[in-house]
């Protein structure tokens, strides 16, 4: 007997007699099928990345405990892509009550409806399937929710098409939760429902019932319950009641990836970065993902940045999308096959960061776009300092000393960039020391060059300032250095870059 000869509640009863279906609560079936998977060695959650050895065996032990549980943690923690993932733990499809609002178990109907209409048609009454993708339900809190939203509330047109009374259980239209009967039910931003409401989700979670307009009505709800929240909010007072505090199973805490590879591999995961065929192909050198992830790194710890609102990992993905959004741009304007990611299209991609961030009063004075360029500054300063530090460049510094310069832009083909670099005593061969080779493709050499001038810049061995609105179409000949201050922060991207002495 499989599913699809399963029509009735009578072929239902004998599957489940003979162990042909599973009869067991949500809750259960997470259990089973979870440990199901750790005997095999399979994936519990792909492309989850990070948690391994932190979250995610806190995580295992709250399910295979059949709790409730709450993820705790910043913006962009992956919380509610863990949570979705929950899903992957149900079975392919359940029985259930064709029509029924609740989802109702044919054997074990809690919906007055499906009760009558069992009572009248006994085993010959026809059961459905309710598919796996639909036993996930989420809602986002808000201020504005109302316990008729979550719960249910009484429709007075029901009652009186049906010529019943107000308080008849058959007059009650369901809420989100009762819809999401032996299902996962998941609540992102906890704290913001009012009080009112978190009393009806702990009585529901405790003792099955709940009030609507004054009469009581008994929801024996199968439902395995789980939410996020901000550990600001969580932990502030009066922000989320005490009572359902204490009926949440488990606390579990997420976090911002511990190191710059694992943040490379969430973006590299995340980030649409392989375009379609009309594109130029596209090439993102490792030290120019480096400097996108370590943006978010530098900007976690930066005293200008809110630490309570955190960074979230989204900043590096749109960062990178915008990337080799510009490097694409460029390799179509000048018509070059490859589109090679460089680190002065990071400057180009600042508004992709600065709305990713929240900042303090030092940081209002200054500007998001200020901060972000710092930011940028500080991280290409960190993973230059990585690439470069053990190479001697004093032959490039001593060329820009001698009064040379170099004019450079975001815009320039790398052919021109390439022919800009060669009169400079020693920058190619650097290049070559900090991992590109000298023979490499103009694009990829290009990169190169621009990585170790940033990085020369920020970190202070080189100075440089922004000329806005002239572009360099040829390679420029050399030139006496302009006597100004060494950094120009508030000169926007995109322009002529001139690096000096």
């Amino acid at each position: 007997m499989t599913r699809h000869t399963i029509e009735t509640r009578g072929d239902l009863r004998q599957a489940v007699a003979a162990g042909l279906v599973p009869y067991r609560s949500v809750q259960q079936e997470v259990r089973e099928n979870l440990i199901g998977r750790l005997r095999k060695g399979s994936p519990l959650f792909p492309g989850i990345v990070g948690y391994d050895d932190t979250v995610i065996p806190q995580l295992v032990n709250a399910l295979l405990s059949q709790h409730s549980f709450i993820l705790l943690g910043l913006r962009g923690q992956a919380k509610t892509r863990l949570l979705r993932e929950l899903a992957t733990l149900l079975d392919d499809a359940i029985p259930v009550m064709p029509g029924c609002e609740i989802n109702d178990d044919p054997l074990a109907p809690i919906c007055a409806s499906c009760r009558a209409r069992i009572a009248a048609e006994g085993d010959a009454t026809p059961i459905g399937w309710l598919e796996r993708d639909a036993r996930y339900v989420e809602k986002l809190a808000t201020p504005d929710v109302t316990i008729a939203d979550m719960v249910g509330d009484i429709d007075p047109i029901k009652a009186a098409r049906a010529g019943l009374q107000l308080s008849s259980e058959l007059t009650m239209h369901y809420g989100l939760l009762p819809r999401a009967n032996r299902c996962i039910f998941a609540i992102n931003e906890l704290p913001d429902l009012s009080g009112k409401i978190q009393v009806g989700l702990f009585n529901i979670l405790q003792e099955g019932d709940v009030q609507i307009k004054g009469y009581p009505v008994r929801l024996p709800l199968d439902v395995l319950m789980a939410f996020t929240a901000n550990p600001e909010d969580y932990t502030a007072r009066g922000k989320i009641i005490t009572p359902l505090k204490d009926r949440i199973g488990s606390e579990i805490r997420t976090h911002y990836p511990t190191g710059r590879g694992l943040a490379m591999s969430i973006t590299a995961q995340e980030a649409w970065v392989r375009r379609d065929g009309h594109a130029p192909d596209v090439e993102i050198p490792s030290f120019v993902a480096e400097v996108i992830e370590e943006i978010a790194f530098q900007a976690r710890q930066d005293r200008r940045v809110d630490k309570r609102s955190g960074v979230s990992q989204r900043l590096p993905i749109s960062v990178m999308e915008n990337v080799v959004s510009n490097a694409e741009r460029r390799a179509l304007v000048c018509q070059e096959g490859v589109a090679v990611a460089r680190v002065t299209d990071i400057y180009a991609a600042s508004p992709s960061i600065t709305g990713k961030f929240e900042l303090e009063y030092e940081g209002e004075l200054k500007g998001a776009e200020t901060v972000a360029r710092d930011l940028i500054r500080a991280a290409v300063a960190t993973v230059a300092d990585g690439y470069l530090s053990h190479l001697d460049a004093r032959r490039v510094i001593e060329w820009f000393d001698l009064g040379g310069t170099l004019q450079l832009s975001d815009a320039m083909p790398a052919r021109d960039v390439v022919a800009c670099a060669r009169d400079v005593q020693g920058l190619i061969e650097l290049t070559a020391e900090a991992g590109v080779p000298a023979d490499a493709p103009e694009p990829l050499l290009a990169a190169g060059v621009d990585f170790v001038l940033e990085g020369l810049c920020a970190t202070r061995k080189l100075s440089r300032s922004d000329e806005r609105g002239f572009h360099a179409t040829e390679p420029t000949p050399r030139r006496p250095a302009r006597q100004e201050s060494p950094m120009d922060d508030h000169a926007p991207t995109g322009g002529k870059k001139k690096y000096y002495n």
